[in-house]
């Protein structure tokens, strides 16, 4: 028998003899094919194999783990951009702040609740109940101007801290989709209450009702985890203690239609089982809630525009 043909050579370098083996797969391997392992070495493939299968770490609502919250710099952000937009161009407010509806003369003024205002024409309407949907999201980005009094300033401040500090820990705790998810349904559902609870014709703006329910988000999600609670349970207080004093000056229905969906949405995040059904749990209870709210949307619209929209 040839002796050569027994001398053992790298499977990937066959002109190459070698006496190490792959300790996964057990090739054997030259050195320029060895890598480190935690026992041994391995060859290139095994440690690609490895990679693939490795468990990657998930969040407490099993979205990936990430060590930037990207997802609160970008809307605090927009916040900002749209901000100075409608400085620029106040005209903005008015077109996309949240009004479920408001009767508007040819000449583009509003009529008044006691018919103050009259025109000569074709009367229209305007906001949710005239069409204008979108008005349920893009009043979440807007606030108050400064050229409506001090307010203004004060409004924008008020939510972007509470957004920069509540939202890059709840953006970390959940995942970057499971958070946008969060944010926008905690906008839509104070836009819902705001078209259930409110005056129809009433202009509304502000972050108020995604800061809401990432707040209630924040709360839910450390509860689940089991924390002390003590610095959290003073946070709702204060929380709380906001949503009383501003309903005199803001719309307080947004506030707690935020604070609702965000609860929901952040208790069905935290608490789904987790296995393999837990993305299917996670999706349902959102889908449910979203048509929840379009019920609710609808049938108030179906409400205004039937009875002719009282004013």
């Amino acid at each position: 028998m040839d002796s050569e043909s027994t001398v053992p050579t790298c499977y990937r370098h066959p002109a190459v003899e070698c006496h190490v083996r792959c300790t996964r797969c057990e090739r054997f391997i030259c050195p320029d094919c060895m890598r480190e392992a935690p026992v041994g070495h391995q060859c290139p493939e095994c440690v690609k194999e490895g990679k693939r299968s490795a468990r990657r770490a998930r969040t407490l609502a099993g979205g990936r783990v990430s060590a930037t919250p990207v997802v609160t710099y970008l809307l605090f952000a927009l916040n900002v951009l749209v901000y100075l937009a409608e400085v620029v161009r106040p005209e903005i407010v008015d077109r996309f702040s949240m009004v479920g509806a408001r009767l508007v003369g040819p000449d583009g003024g509003h009529l008044s609740a006691d018919g103050a205002y009259f025109v000569f024409g074709t009367l229209r309407t305007e906001g949710v109940a005239g069409g204008e949907w979108e008005r349920m999201l893009t009043a979440s980005f807007l606030h108050v101007s400064p050229f409506d009094g001090a307010f203004g300033i004060l409004h924008i401040t008020l939510n972007m801290v509470a957004l920069w500090q509540l939202g890059r820990v709840v953006e970390l705790m959940l995942g970057r989709l499971r958070f946008v998810v969060l944010y926008l349904l905690s906008a839509l559902g104070g836009s819902v209450a705001q078209l259930l609870l409110a005056d129809p014709g009433q202009s509304s703006v502000g972050a108020s009702g995604a800061v809401f329910g990432v707040g209630a988000a924040y709360y839910v999600l450390h509860r689940r985890l089991g924390a002390d609670l003590t610095a959290v349970n003073r946070f709702m207080v204060l929380l709380l203690l906001w949503l009383v004093v501003s309903a005199g000056f803001t719309s307080w229905q947004g506030h707690v239609g935020g604070l609702l969906a965000g609860g929901a949405v952040a208790a069905a995040f935290a608490y789904a089982p987790r296995d393999g059904r837990r993305a299917a749990v996670q999706t349902g209870a959102c889908a449910a809630l979203l048509a929840l709210l379009a019920l609710a949307t609808v049938t108030r619209v179906a409400e205004l525009t039937g009875s002719g929209i009282s004013l």
